[in-house]
């Protein structure tokens, strides 16, 4: 049985990385994931975790550090936010075309410039086709639990691909929350040792990492990165069910929440969700058939998956924590709506740029996202498709 606790984000994933006790986690501080090596820091020197926790100078030698540790046949974690993600951006390929498991635990911050500290998707959306799993959390719960999951995941033998277990930079990172831990031994059994079958310091199998690949051969490793990562969608459902059962918690690639007569529907990934929840409940106690579809993986993205989910809606919202710069919507909204078009679905769509920067994302704000999904429907206008949410006016600039 769990225990109840109260935890933010950063402790929860710090504790469950106790329970794993991975072998090695070389870090730099960044604000606001520092609380998560600073944490495993004080694991090593109490004793709790045989872990060796190396301090190195940059982000870059971080990354660097847990791919060399990761090839050698440790279990390794890491943790960054915002530059400091887009400081290993090199290595983000390396570790991925070397088909190295690692994980790192990204605190989603928006990056510079103008400078800031608060929640975007920016730095993790930048890094979404370095071929990394991206799984994502609403909730301190959601984050303690994907990161004891993650390593079933990286390491099984169809995916060998690293992890990042990201959360909303202070409004996850940093609050409290009431959530249910598992115990130490029941953790330690469920992740298992890591036993790879190949690694630098097999002697009896010798190995190169990382060699130069012609012509001939570049694409077709490149395809089985594709592959890998395409079986990620079974390997992570196998791995929910598996968890369900010691934990009572069900998880799917998403989560539909009142989607099963829904009308109209907005699509988002993070904290967020949670207040669309909110707004989505408003709107049914009106009568009118909202719902939300709440990302958890964006790498790979559950297209088929969640079209079928949008199947019966007349209009959709994605909701993008992050700029696209493509002159026409972010990530998800590109993701999303190619998905919709391929699957012949006649739902109207329309994408918004919301709370960069740690702008404040209201229940208001989500009911007039639904507001302008209704006009939509009635009118058969959907005017812009590309918006901003919450932007201030000019004038009081």
């Amino acid at each position: 049985m769990g225990k109840k606790d109260r935890m933010s984000g950063n402790e929860a994933v710090a504790n469950a990385l106790r329970q794993i006790n991975p072998d090695v986690m070389p870090a730099f501080p960044i604000t606001p994931s520092t609380e998560i090596p600073q944490f495993m820091a004080t694991f090593a020197a109490n004793g709790l975790i045989d872990t060796e926790f190396i301090p190195v100078e940059s982000e870059h030698s971080s990354m660097s550090a847990s791919i060399g540790a990761e090839a050698a046949g440790a279990r390794t974690v890491t943790a960054t936010s915002s530059c400091g993600l887009a400081f290993m951006w090199e290595e983000l390929f390396i570790a991925a075309s070397n088909r190295l498991p690692l994980a790192l635990t990204l605190v989603n911050r928006a990056l510079s410039g103008p400078i800031n500290i608060n929640c975007d998707h920016s730095d993790s959306m930048g890094a979404r086709d370095a071929g990394w799993i991206q799984l994502y959390a609403e909730t301190n719960q959601e984050a303690y639990d994907n990161m004891i999951m993650a390593y079933r995941i990286a390491e099984h033998k169809d995916v060998r691909l690293p992890i990042m277990i990201c959360q909303d930079g202070f409004i996850t990172s940093h609050a409290v929350m009431n959530i249910e831990v598992l115990e130490d031994d029941v953790v330690k059994k469920f992740v298992g040792e890591y036993t790879p079958d190949d690694y630098l310091l097999n002697k009896e199998r010798p190995m190169a990492v990382g060699p130069y690949a012609v012509s001939g051969f570049y694409m077709e490793a490149k395809r089985q990165q594709a592959e890998a990562l395409r079986n990620v969608k079974r390997v992570a459902l196998e791995v929910a069910a598996e968890y369900e059962q010691i934990s009572g918690r069900k998880y799917g690639l998403f989560e539909e929440y009142r989607m099963e007569d829904a009308e109209y529907a907005v699509v988002i990934i993070g904290s967020a969700a949670g207040t669309a929840k909110d707004a989505v409940d408003r709107l049914r106690d009106k009568g009118i058939k909202a719902g939300v579809i709440k990302i958890r993986f964006f790498r790979p993205f559950p297209a088929a998956e969640i079209t079928a989910a949008l199947k019966n809606v007349k209009a959709v919202a994605v909701m993008d924590r992050c700029e696209g710069f493509s002159d026409h919507g972010g990530p998800l909204g590109a993701d999303t709506i190619s998905a919709m078009y391929q699957a012949n679905l006649n739902a109207y769509a329309v994408n918004y740029i919301y709370g960069l920067g740690g702008r404040d994302v209201k229940v208001e704000s989500i009911l007039e996202v639904f507001a302008a999904l209704q006009e939509i429907v009635s009118t058969g206008k959907v005017g812009e498709t590309y918006r901003y949410l919450g932007l201030r006016d000019r004038k009081d600039a």
